[in-house]
């Protein structure tokens, strides 16, 4: 049990390290120790490039397995080991798991094809010429010219000629360039010039770009659909490349360039893919565009533009170059874009496909989202696998299974890929709203960087879930519910400590315009869910009037003995998303009515937090409880008990059962043509519609 116990342990450590999607991370390594006025400290390289000199007992406190390993290597567990950092008792267990994560982690190259849609995706220009020599085509070929003629037009380069003649600007460096390779969902072949920007020195300056949530892409097509607007999408053609850079970097013009062109000093003009600023001088040429068009940006959601239409506001939800338009007039914001600021848009029109997810109406005329054509590729990669389809399950995991203290072997290198892989679309799959497998996902993505040969099966078992329920919709409802039977309790807080609570609102809201939202949400707890740490799960599921919009699954940071503990912890997270939920729409000038209501199924919770009066018996909870008490005093807040086989968060906190939460939680939401409210309703029958698209 103890080995069982510091694997997880390990796991969540390199999986606490991520720090992005694409797979970095958070600090790099150790480099060096020192001891100053007899206290030792460590230097942390970070992913950034920073390095900063860290007590060795915080180090110590949040990366122990880092630390050992270091102490280990360097000679110095004798020196560092006290009673409180037990260095020695780490290093028995932290050889082979620690190196073997590593390996995990740093694995990089994998020799086996890769498939996009059906088809071989090569790995470089001599591949891409073989695979069209193997498809008697140059679908290849022809990808890499267009991709060159679009460089050329859009001045990339500033030729110098041939390198055996060419003089090297002063003060530039020489990289690499390279191309990669992708297959969109409609076939078309994509070939991308990428610049080798690893070669390059860290900016000094902050080259942060980013991107809307898929949060936030939910909230714009509500939205849209709330106030009437048009909801377009568009595709700004070769973003990156109507910015310039200002890196001082060359390249040699290989093989892709064509005969005429191959061997030729190119200075670097532009912001080509791959530059380490290059994100950041599209990000603030676009946003310069905005400005000038009357936009202005959310301050809680930054790349979503917004400007004042009358009695609405019109908005533009900006995810790299692909732009999702929400107004009433969106022909005259691409007039403005492609005639006045001559950017190159393609894939215009009504949103029908937008980052993985699907868009449609169905025969109720109601706007639905599913990511059924990218679970179809995923069902896809899986045949390519595995040589067949996924056997169909009616639950993601085995009913209460604890991938935790599974014990069977550990997967080869190739293994440990084809997991990543699988978990990787998953988490994907989860964002884009598939919310039912959220809690079996999280629980086996912890396992990312060692996974064992039963967690490779467990995440096989979801592919067959899903294969099974592939139709899992997001219907945007927009009717306001009727909250006017809550049953809740009302107290006078003004003998309490929380006298004259008032939620702060910012000075530079903007006036609220269009038709009104009210929030709710329901949040659950799973004790003991983690056999091995013996951490809960916090649960919480955010609606805009009768639309899911935002959920959350993930283990608690402290482990809670006690179920009243545990749903405290959850409550405090859903009050703390609510009130970002809350500000993040304010912001966008959304009319709130009402006060937010949190659901819980935990009675003891509910009314010892709601009433003035209540105590509590555990100091360890005292700034959760606290807390949401403030929150309640304040009246923008109300905390409401719900029956737990009418609480829909159940679906996020726990490895469910089939027959406990379809019928009540999971059908109405995301396979039910009806009221998401039914699920608070004992009385009312459920009816499937037909969910097919028109």
């Amino acid at each position: 049990m103890e080995d069982i116990v510091a694997y997880n342990d390990i796991c969540e450590f390199i999986q606490d390290q991520e720090q992005n999607e694409d797979g970095t991370w958070k600090y790099r390594n150790i480099l060096n120790h020192r001891t100053v006025r007899r206290q030792h400290q460590i230097l942390l390289e970070w992913e950034s490039g920073e390095r900063t000199w860290e007590p060795l007992g915080d180090v110590w406190k949040f990366h122990p397995y880092l630390l050992t390993q270091y102490a280990i290597d360097h000679d110095l567990l004798d020196k560092w080991d006290t009673s409180k950092r037990t260095l020695k008792k780490y290093a028995k267990r932290n050889k082979m798991l620690l190196r073997m994560g590593n390996k995990a982690r740093m694995e990089s190259i994998d020799r086996t094809p890769v498939y996009m849609f059906g088809y071989e995706v090569p790995r470089n220009h001599a591949q891409a010429m073989v695979l069209d020599r193997k498809n008697g085509n140059t679908k290849w070929a022809d990808s890499e010219r267009l991709e060159r003629d679009q460089l050329l037009d859009y001045d990339t380069f500033i030729d110098k000629g041939h390198k055996s003649i060419a003089t090297i600007p002063q003060g530039y460096k020489k990289i690499t360039l390279h191309f990669v390779y992708a297959v969109k969902h409609d076939g078309r072949h994509k070939s991308r010039a990428v610049a080798g920007g690893h070669l390059t020195e860290t900016p000094v300056e902050s080259v942060y770009s980013g991107v809307v949530s898929l949060r936030g892409v939910r909230i714009i097509v509500f939205l849209a659909e709330l106030n009437g607007l048009k909801l377009w999408q568009t595709d700004v053609g070769n973003a990156y490349l109507e910015a310039k850079t200002k890196e001082k970097v060359y390249v040699i013009a290989g093989p892709e360039f064509g005969k005429e062109m191959e061997g030729h000093v190119l200075v670097i003009n532009k912001a080509l893919y791959g530059l380490k600023t290059s994100g950041l001088r599209w990000h603030e040429r676009f946003a310069d565009v905005l400005r000038e068009m009357g936009f202005i940006a959310c301050p809680a959601e930054p790349d979503i533009w917004m400007r004042d239409a009358g009695d609405h506001y019109e908005y533009i939800a900006v995810y790299s170059d692909d732009l999702t338009i929400a107004s009433k007039d969106p022909e005259a914001i691409i007039t403005e874009l492609t005639d006045t600021f001559k950017f190159k848009l393609k894939g215009t029109g009504k949103i029908n496909y937008l980052l993985g997810c699907d868009y449609y109406r169905d025969k109720g005329g109601c706007l639905c989202m599913r990511p059924k054509k990218y679970i179809e590729k995923m069902m896809a990669t899986y045949e390519r696998l595995f040589g067949g389809p996924p056997k169909m399950y009616s639950t993601p995991l085995e009913p209460n299974d604890t991938p935790e203290l599974d014990t069977s072997e550990f997967l080869e290198t190739a293994g440990i890929k084809i997991f990543q892989s699988l978990i990787g679309a998953c988490q994907w799959v989860v964002q884009l709203g598939r919310f039912d497998i959220a809690v079996h996902v999280m629980s086996l993505g912890s396992f990312r960087p060692a996974p064992r040969v039963g967690h490779l099966d467990r995440i096989k078992r979801v592919y067959g879930y899903l294969l099974k329920f592939k139709t899992g919709t997001i219907r945007i409802r927009t009717g306001v519910p009727d909250f006017s039977d809550l049953k809740y309790e009302q107290h006078d807080w003004s003998q309490s400590p929380y006298a004259g609570a008032k939620e702060l609102t910012p000075d530079n809201l903007p006036p609220p315009k269009g038709n009104q939202v009210r929030l709710y949400s329901f949040a659950d707890a799973n004790l003991f869910h983690n056999k091995a740490s013996g951490k809960a799960v916090t649960a919480v599921l955010h609606f805009m009037n009768k639309t899911p919009f935002d959920w959350y699954a993930k283990t608690q940071s402290v482990v809670n003995t006690a179920t009243f503990g545990a749903e405290s912890t959850a409550a405090r997270t859903a009050i703390e998303q609510m009130r970002a939920n809350k500000m993040t729409l304010m912001y966008l000038g959304v009319p709130i009515v009402g006060p937010s209501v949190l659901f819980g199924d935990n009675e003891s919770v509910v009314n010892t937090t709601c009433r003035p009066h209540g105590k509590l018996h555990k100091r360890h909870l005292m700034l959760s409880y606290h807390y949401v008490r403030e929150a309640l005093a304040t009246g923008q807040y109300v905390y409401s008990f719900v029956s737990g086989k009418k609480n829909p968060s159940d679906i996020l906190s726990k490895h469910w059962a089939h027959h406990d939460v379809y019928q009540n939680c999971i059908k109405p939401i995301l396979f039910h043509g009806g009221d998401t409210l039914d699920l608070l309703d004992d009385t009312k029958d459920h009816h499937d519609e037909d969910d097919s698209e028109n």
